[in-house]
């Protein structure tokens, strides 16, 4: 099990499953003046689309899983000197669970990424909500799927010796009351 360092810098991941309200909270906190980072992998979707690129999760998920750790790990690099907290819309560990749904090994670029890439030892997971889940272009997963990836998430941030807090189903306001009250 790994563990952060006492010098870990002030990272938050909000994860959880696909249509849980986890871009509607980072928006909200984005105008609560909260530094946020959004989500690496419907940036990597619209870029290959964009492109004609084959890295999307339904024709390659191991091309997939690289575009969205370079863009992820540049992500964290960027906001590295931040004193502030910085809140992810997911991590690198959320690589992991989305190649385990998948039924694939992490490479080894991610497993070192996610043990030198390190957030505060308090994750936000968003858990599954079917009264707010809606598909998108870019979010075509069933509500089953959603369930799936939470789990998933559990699972591998646990592994990683993360501390996961469950984000209330209530109102986005309150959410963010939740969430500004443990980041500081």
């Amino acid at each position: 099990m790994t563990r952060r360092s006492d010098a870990a810098p002030p990272f938050f991941v909000l994860t959880g499953g696909p249509g849980a309200g986890k871009t509607t909270l980072i928006e909200a906190l984005a105008r609560a003046g909260v530094t946020t980072v959004a989500e690496a992998g419907r940036a990597v979707i619209r870029d290959e689309e964009t492109r004609g690129g084959r890295a999307l999760p339904w024709l390659n998920p191991l091309a997939f899983a690289g575009a969205m750790l370079a863009r992820d790990v540049a992500n964290y690099e960027a906001m590295r000197g931040a004193a502030a907290p910085v809140v992810f819309d997911r991590g690198i560990p959320d690589i992991a669970g989305y190649l385990r749904l998948e039924g694939l090994d992490p490479p080894q670029a991610l497993r070192a990424a996610m043990r030198r890439h390190r957030y505060r030892p308090c994750v936000f997971i968003c858990p599954p909500w079917r009264e707010i889940y809606t598909a998108d272009s870019e979010r075509w997963q069933s509500f089953d799927v959603a369930r799936r990836t939470y789990r998933a998430m559990v699972e591998v941030y646990g592994e990683l010796g993360y501390e996961l807090v469950e984000v209330p189903r209530a109102p986005v306001e309150a959410r963010l009351r939740f969430i500004r009250d443990r980041i500081g």
